[in-house]
């Protein structure tokens, strides 16, 4: 059973809808979906209990956010979403698996972290991950928490030179607050890459800073997907107004 949230039209004029996951059923196809991505796509190494799904231990914990096709009821989008609450009977965010969060400790009751985004390659416009940014909205709204965090990958196929050059870029107008800075478990070796390659910034970390996220601190590296992670802070009382107007109704 599904939570409708809302409907909109995806190229192809299929109606999508967003709903959060109820059953293990939709679970588990958002697992699929995420490991046709992950794996097969972006080729990441994923020890999960299942072939053919993305499986960990936060999955238990999170709240499903999905897009469905209408017609065929296929999960095309998902983003992962773990409350305070829930962290605390896990006892960790997925982000203190890469991250220090120690200057953050004071804040972690009001944070929110989203995770494991993903789209089915036939449903990468905009109206898809509009539908889950509205869905992310409503969710911080309708529970009145304050941050949003996350982890933000950036490919290593060149071996890291693009991530460190992107980092360089986002940390001159991007950057956290001091007090707000988190430190990597293993660092991106910023100092033996090529910091000046031109990059343009990726869509969805373009649309996490254009809502008024920061970055807080130098890249971790995740050996398992082989993508180097910034940690994203988005605090809502900062929302830039036309997102605000956009996806919170």
């Amino acid at each position: 059973m599904l939570q409708q949230l809302q409907t909109g039209t995806e190229k192809r004029r299929r109606a999508l809808s967003l709903a959060f996951a109820s059953t293990q059923d939709h679970i588990r196809a958002a697992q699929a979906l995420r490991y046709r991505v992950f794996a097969e796509e972006m080729g990441a190494r994923l020890n999960a209990k299942e072939p053919g799904l993305d499986q960990d231990l936060f999955d238990a914990y999170c709240e499903h956010l999905l897009v469905l096709d209408d017609e065929t009821g296929e999960v095309v989008g998902t983003y992962r979403i773990l409350p305070p609450h829930q962290a605390r009977k896990l006892g960790s965010y997925y982000s203190d698996t890469e991250f220090d969060l120690t200057r953050l400790q004071h804040l972690r009751n009001q944070f929110v972290e989203v995770g494991r985004s993903c789209v089915h390659p036939d449903y990468r416009t905009g109206a898809t991950i509009a539908l889950l940014w509205s869905g992310l909205a409503e969710y911080m709204h309708r529970h009145g928490y304050q941050y949003l965090i996350g982890c933000a990958s950036m490919s290593l196929a060149d071996g890291g030179h693009h991530a460190a050059s992107l980092y360089r870029k986002l940390a001159e107008t991007a950057m956290s607050p001091v007090e707000w800075r988190v430190f990597p478990r293993c660092p991106l070796p910023l100092a033996a890459l090529d910091q000046k390659t031109p990059v343009e910034v990726p869509p969805l970390i373009k649309g996490y800073l254009r809502a008024g996220a920061l970055i807080c601190g130098e890249p971790a590296w995740d050996p398992d997907f082989n993508t180097a992670d910034l940690f994203v802070l988005l605090p809502m009382q900062k929302i830039d107004a036309r997102y605000a107007r956009h996806f919170i109704r």
